[in-house]
């Protein structure tokens, strides 16, 4: 998290900070010598010599769902004995993609057996990941599913395990909804037009919307970012007075925007969704400020792309892409699963 946004969100949670901060000094992200983070050394006894390596290989864990993550994957490889060596990867930068085709890069250098990754790109990481492949390494791919043409013209064979983004971002969608009425303004928030699971998730909401007959007045994208939906949520207030929501497509954004929201004035009167339940939007679907997100469990995400890895690796035919839970979280904590 940058400085500018603990400064201008006072209201975020300073434990929250602190944990994040704390989980990316354990993870190595202060380290000089490059964007890797390996969350697996010092911290317990390497498995044998002829264990396999897997990479997990993440966006910014500054992102408290990549956080969550990282941390299902260390609980999964403590448990499972000598089955395999972990090392954990995340980008400082959510948005610095060339960041993480070097860390694919690294990653082959260190032979590892296998890639289990959440793209920060869907087309753009495909060539890395290709020749990561012809160097003989396993790919696997989580949480954002790589562009299928791309995939093709390129030769990259890669199961994917992950939500369906699309119906997970309708749920939320569907919940603000049935706190609206039909004719009522909505602006709906995107991540990085280039990552599948940002254009899913849009089409999500726009079919909640459409379905519920709101209208949609306005969408931008907030990169995925705090600071960048606070400023695009301020501006959206000013110029569509009469909005009654904002419809995120991650958490971090959701905050962003429920900051905007309560320093405009309109708390409860203009609605806020998001998408991932991470720790920080707990509070504030306690309170109101986010009406609805979605939990696509992170932790047991990165378990099943790596299970998934392990078996291909032990010789199991490789799966076919294999759908992961959504389940929508509201402000009375009710989580439907449906």
């Amino acid at each position: 998290m940058r400085r500018t946004q603990e400064q201008r969100l006072e209201w975020w949670p300073g434990a929250v900070c602190a944990i994040v901060a704390g989980v990316l000094l354990v993870s190595g992200c202060s380290r000089p010598a490059g964007p890797v983070v390996d969350g697996s050394r010092g911290e317990r006894r390497a498995p044998p010599a002829d264990s396999p390596r897997v990479a997990l290989v993440m966006k910014s864990l500054a992102n408290e769902f990549f956080a969550t993550m990282a941390e299902g994957a260390k609980g999964h490889q403590a448990s499972s004995g000598d089955r395999y060596e972990l090392i954990v990867n995340g980008m400082r930068n959510e948005t610095d993609v060339s960041e993480q085709v070097t860390i694919i890069e690294q990653m082959v250098a260190r032979k590892v057996a296998a890639i289990v990754i959440a793209p920060a790109d869907s087309q753009a990481v495909v060539p890395a990941l290709k020749r990561a492949a012809d160097a003989g390494v396993l790919v696997v791919n989580i949480d954002n599913r790589l562009d299928p043409e791309i995939c093709k013209a390129t030769g990259l064979v890669a199961p994917f395990v992950g939500p369906d983004n699309r119906a997970g971002a309708r749920k939320a969608g569907e919940a603000v909804a049935r706190l609206l009425s039909a004719g009522d303004e909505v602006a709906i928030i995107e991540g990085i037009p280039s990552a599948d699971n940002a254009r899913q998730r849009a089409l999500g909401l726009e079919d909640a919307a459409a379905a519920a007959g709101l209208v949609i007045v306005g969408r931008q994208s907030g990169q995925w970012e705090m600071e960048k939906a606070n400023g695009i949520t301020a501006a959206l207030l000013s110029e569509h007075p009469s909005l009654k929501a904002i419809l995120c497509a991650n958490d971090s954004m959701a905050l962003g925007a429920a900051a905007a929201v309560a320093a405009a004035g309109k708390g409860g009167k203009v609605l806020v969704s998001g998408f991932d339940n991470v720790p920080a939007v707990q509070p504030l679907l306690t309170d109101g400020r986010i009406a609805a997100t979605v939990d696509q469990h992170g932790d047991r995400l990165a378990v099943e792309g790596i299970e998934a890895a392990l078996g291909i690796l032990a010789g199991a035919a490789a799966p076919l892409d294999r759908t992961t839970p959504v389940d929508l979280v509201t402000r009375d904590g009710a989580v439907d699963s449906r």
